[in-house]
């Protein structure tokens, strides 16, 4: 799951961040409106984390001109003010959830994972994928009943593709959504997780259609 955190608080920014890829996120940081309205709208994000109070251009504004060019992710406002007119303003706005300053980062996490599950068409947070089930609220894996052991790597893959089940899931966007946009990444590395994914799960659950991406599916995959 891949984080546009939009937050000029350089403390705030790195304890946020820092925790939520404890927690197998890939986060993004925008300390200013101006940057923040350009990675909205020119890359992909499952989820972006908006401050209101910003430089350079307001969060609302912002948050405006992402709508305005179709950026269709869910976005939590994150705000030191707790005013009716700002939250009325961010909704208006386009905003999908608000949380207030201070706050606990646990709940933070909830939160994104509760918006980047219904943003992928899914209502309950247990999703269901062959021998697999994926809580997405609490982010654990099973498989025939029993916990699956994941590296973080493979969590993002896997999740990315659960969320997605039965859809193919192109390459580029997976590899966005699974390494940190600084990280060094070698051309056969997602290939690599992917084959040991299907040590753990069953390789018919990982279907690779070539020239697109990678499609999780309940069954055996066909000639």
């Amino acid at each position: 799951m891949r984080v546009l955190l939009v937050e000029d608080d350089d403390d705030l920014a790195e304890r946020i961040a820092t925790h939520l890829r404890a927690e197998n996120f890939v986060v993004d940081r925008a300390a200013n409106g101006e940057d923040a309205l350009h990675a909205g709208t020119t890359e992909r994000f499952d989820v972006a984390i908006l401050d209101l109070g910003l430089p350079k251009i307001d969060g609302v504004t912002v948050l405006k001109g992402w709508r305005a060019e179709a950026a269709n992710l869910p976005v939590l406002v994150l705000t030191a003010r707790d005013g009716w007119p700002d939250k009325v303003a961010s909704f208006k706005a386009g905003a999908d959830d608000f949380l207030t300053k201070p706050f606990k980062v646990e709940e933070l996490v909830l939160r994104l994972r509760a918006l980047v599950r219904r943003a992928a068409g899914h209502g309950s947070a247990q999703i269901s994928c062959g021998p697999l089930t994926f809580d997405a609220q609490l982010g654990t894996f099973e498989r025939d009943g029993l916990p699956l052991k994941l590296t973080a790597l493979e969590w993002r893959v896997l999740s990315c593709l659960m969320l997605r089940k039965e859809i193919v899931v192109d390459r580029r966007e997976l590899t966005e959504r699974v390494y940190d946009g600084d990280a060094e990444v070698d051309s056969n590395s997602l290939e690599v997780i992917v084959a040991r994914l299907r040590r753990k799960i069953g390789p018919e659950h990982i279907e690779t259609v070539r020239g697109r991406g990678y499609r999780l599916t309940a069954g055996e995959t066909t000639p």
